[in-house]
């Protein structure tokens, strides 16, 4: 159906694909800005960030201290889960320590809307993470002589609330977790995802629009993890909190991440949505780093689709539409109506017995029942219908409307690697 040579979609005449969600989040304000950001541990933070600064290697100013962070920068917007991940001594750590002011960066800023964390005092520091920020840890960090609601109402009776007006918070910030009637538990009576998941509404129950996630799920079973993974996208369509989240799990952050950062020794190396990284990695690092991730529930159709070869009107008449597969040299094509949504495709034998017979439209040779995906289907999902029909599969938008193709070729195109290998001295 489409030519071999098909461009991408392009086409004036064709709806771009929704991209709602990206730019709702595009258009949110900053909540947390990370500017040029590095922090040194050690006796001689300055000679060693002057080293930086001048070129030198994490490596080269382990003489003058340990480079945790080296001149991070990030925005942060309002609403989005934004995944920080990277291997052991990658500086994630670090760097979520510096965003709730536990350490002071050595050079540069942290913002909170327009608070600098390095600019206040102790106890404005205090009262700004009381009131904007809240943690939730990879060991749970629960009060073991406390029951399940107490620990979860701690953020609030440190705040000073009322124990009557805590209490009753916290219980609904369990039930959204799932824990309402362990209220009287102990936390040495829960498994340890019913602990995480105090953990998580004792953040919630606090009402911060920011949370900060440090390796929350990294101590959980795999599937208890995955159950977590869920109910935070979940929660996060409810309560649209924005989440910084910290992890070395590269499918955590691709299946959780609005944007992701991927750090290295300290840098930042890249940072974009799952799909940017995986489809254009910004150096072989990258490349190597995701080699190995599921393509298929990561890329969605949008991201692989190309220009339908023939599409004809379904107003149109049976000596265009055969004309117009002739010249796309296709066998057959897609009939759209007039706002372009999909009503089917045509054949070219089909077209040729309209015209044959008088027919003044193709109505009558209009094959339905096509099976069309959407923009965000993942690649997952498209092979089913990719089987099914020798046709490219039809790409749709919310509204039905025909925005692209992912023919047979490039769908299994899609699911190689970026070919990219590791230069000199990477790891």
């Amino acid at each position: 159906m489409t030519s071999p040579t098909a461009d991408p979609v392009t086409d004036a005449e064709l709806v771009p694909p929704p991209e709602a969600a990206a730019a709702t989040v595009g258009e949110a304000p900053v909540a947390l800005r990370v500017e040029n950001v590095s922090k040194v541990f050690g006796r001689r933070p300055a000679e060693a960030l002057r080293r930086l600064e001048a070129g030198a290697s994490r490596d080269e100013v382990k003489p003058y201290g340990t480079a945790a962070v080296i001149d991070a920068s990030l925005e942060i917007r309002a609403g989005e889960i934004f995944v920080v991940m990277g291997l052991s001594g990658s500086g994630k750590s670090t760097l979520i320590r510096m965003l709730n002011g536990l350490w002071s960066p050595s050079a540069g800023r942290v913002l909170i809307g327009d608070d600098d964390l390095s600019a206040v005092d102790a106890k404005e520091l205090r009262a700004l993470r009381r009131a904007r920020l809240s943690m939730v840890f990879q060991h749970f960090a629960l009060l073991p002589h406390r029951t399940v609601l107490d620990n979860a109402a701690y953020p609030l009776e440190i705040q000073g609330m009322r124990k009557k007006e805590r209490r009753a918070k916290a219980a609904e910030a369990l039930a959204m977790v799932g824990l309402d009637g362990w209220e009287t538990s102990l936390p040495s009576q829960l498994s340890g995802g019913m602990r995480q998941r105090v953990g998580l509404a004792r953040a919630l129950a606090a009402d911060t629009d920011i949370l900060l996630m440090d390796e929350a799920f990294s101590a959980l079973d795999p599937l208890i993890r995955r159950e977590m993974q869920e109910q935070l996208l979940d929660l996060q369509r409810r309560l649209g909190k924005t989440i910084v989240f910290i992890t070395h799990d590269l499918n955590e952050a691709m299946y959780l991440g609005d944007r992701i950062a991927v750090m290295r020794d300290g840098r930042i190396a890249q940072v974009g949505t799952a799909e940017q990284i995986l489809s254009d990695p910004a150096n072989d690092y990258v490349a190597q780093f995701v080699a190995d991730v599921d393509r298929s529930r990561v890329l969605t159709a949008s991201s692989v689709m190309v220009r339908p070869a023939a599409v004809v009107p379904a107003s149109g008449g049976p000596r265009q539409a055969s004309r117009t597969m002739r010249e796309a040299q296709v066998s057959a094509a897609y009939v759209v109506d007039r706002q372009r949504v999909l009503r089917g495709v045509v054949h070219d034998v089909d077209a040729v017995a309209a015209l044959r017979d008088g027919k003044s439209t193709i109505a009558s040779a209009i094959r339905e029942g096509v099976t069309a995906v959407r923009t965000t289907t993942l690649l997952a999902d498209v092979f089913a219908p990719a089987a099914e029909d020798a046709l490219p599969v039809p790409v749709t938008d919310e509204d039905g409307r025909l925005v692209g193709v992912v023919p047979r070729v490039t769908l299994l195109a899609a699911m190689a690697p970026v070919d990219k290998t590791m230069g000199d001295g990477d790891e």
